[in-house]
């Protein structure tokens, strides 16, 4: 019997010691590769006479970049130029996946709907979008639509503030006087809807009575930031785009400026991978058992309560995954902005910046670090929203 025992624990010892020796080679093997290839770069670099290291981020960048959220110009730093790509980046990552979501989920519904036209033109749509290479689509937008825009002076004027020409699409600038309070009125906003969908959500479980919070947050949004802007005697001043004509180029000034690129950019993008989104949509939809629909019905909700109490709410444990990788999708396919000269990350930073500092590895190494940190967070949120609306099981 002592022997028996002696012998189970020295088997046990002998199985964790091989089923650790792979595991360590394995971290090991891991390790060499980076070790070799740093230290083949490091001794090119010597070889060449090049310096490594990061202190070119505080030089004079002496290049413009066309479209900029904050101050810059030739004399800012590489690391301003850094932050000027990286902001643009989010600013088309934001607005893809806004649009995005909005259209995929739209597409996505109707997909499923009784109507044969709507149900065919959606399907089009899916097939068309999703089918097409999107550097093509990017290409189409800017090249075929963005470019073969009116000139300046004889831009298309809608409702005598939306100018659209060559340049790109002109909108008016809105100038806030005590501004904070606007913030204070739409911070006040979010809090009311939480609370307000908190007790829907309590009533439809325990009353079984519906409160319409999508109709209420539409008034509360306009109500609550106007009553503030009262209170605090906010001023608005529109500020509108005029034609001026320098050495004898018409161009407008002032407003806002959307510039073409940025334009196509967002457009492809949200097409895109609003017909993936369609899909995940429809299959979520699919997912939820056809008896938790009559069931709703046999209550007395209409198609529309249905859907938005019943359906969605099951439907989003099926659709948040896969859409997650879309979200991600969307974000690094951003990078092809380069192709049509959108000052992003890409273009602007691993790009003009790379060509004339020659800091190959540390630029792409920040280009690389960067876009795996916005898809981690990315990941992060959706996975905690994911877990969130999961079920939990006893």
């Amino acid at each position: 019997m002592f022997l028996n025992s002696e012998f189970k624990t020295s088997l046990k010892k002998n199985l964790r010691l091989s089923n650790l020796v792979p595991q360590l080679l394995l971290i090991f093997f891991f390790f060499f590769v980076i070790y070799f290839f740093a230290n083949n770069a490091q001794l090119n670099m010597k070889a060449r006479n090049m310096n490594s290291g990061f202190d070119f981020l505080g030089t004079n960048s002496g290049f413009d970049i066309q479209f900029s959220l904050i101050d810059y110009d030739g004399s800012s730093s590489y690391g301003r130029a850094y932050l000027v790509g990286l902001l643009n980046t989010l600013l088309v990552a934001f607005f893809g996946i806004f649009f995005a979501t909005i259209i995929g989920f739209i597409i996505g519904v109707s997909r499923l709907s009784s109507n044969w036209i709507i149900n065919k033109l959606s399907l089009i749509y899916v097939e068309l979008f999703r089918n097409l290479p999107l550097i093509l689509q990017i290409f189409f937008w800017y090249f075929t639509v963005l470019r073969s825009l009116p000139s300046t002076e004889k831009s298309l004027i809608i409702f005598n503030f939306l100018i659209i020409n060559l340049q790109g699409f002109y909108i008016p600038k809105f100038i806030f006087t005590n501004s904070h309070y606007i913030i204070y009125g739409i911070a006040f906003t979010l809090l009311t809807i939480f609370l307000i969908k908190y007790y829907a959500k309590k009533m439809f479980y325990e009353h079984a009575k519906v409160i319409p919070v999508f109709k209420i947050s539409l008034l509360l949004i306009i109500l609550f930031p106007l009553i503030f802007s009262l209170i605090g005697g906010v001023s608005i001043n529109v500020e509108y785009p005029k034609l001026v004509k320098n050495f004898g180029i018409f161009n407008y000034l002032g407003g806002v400026k959307l510039i073409p690129e940025f334009l196509a950019l967002v457009f492809s993008l949200s097409l895109y991978t609003s017909a993936f989104i369609a899909e995940n949509v429809r299959a979520g939809i699919l997912a939820v058992n056809k008896g938790q629909k009559e069931a709703a019905k046999s209550l007395g909700f209409n198609n529309s309560q249905s859907l938005n109490l019943i359906v969605i709410p099951q439907a989003l444990r099926v659709i948040i995954p896969p859409t997650t990788n879309q979200y991600l999708n969307l974000t690094k396919n951003s990078s092809l902005a380069a192709a049509i000269g959108y000052p992003d990350l890409t273009g602007a930073f691993a790009g003009t910046a790379l060509s004339q500092t020659g800091k190959a590895i540390e630029i792409i190494f920040i280009v690389m670090m960067t876009y795996l940190t916005i898809s981690l967070l990315i990941s992060l949120i959706l996975n905690w929203y994911n877990k969130k609306i999961a079920l939990v099981e006893r």
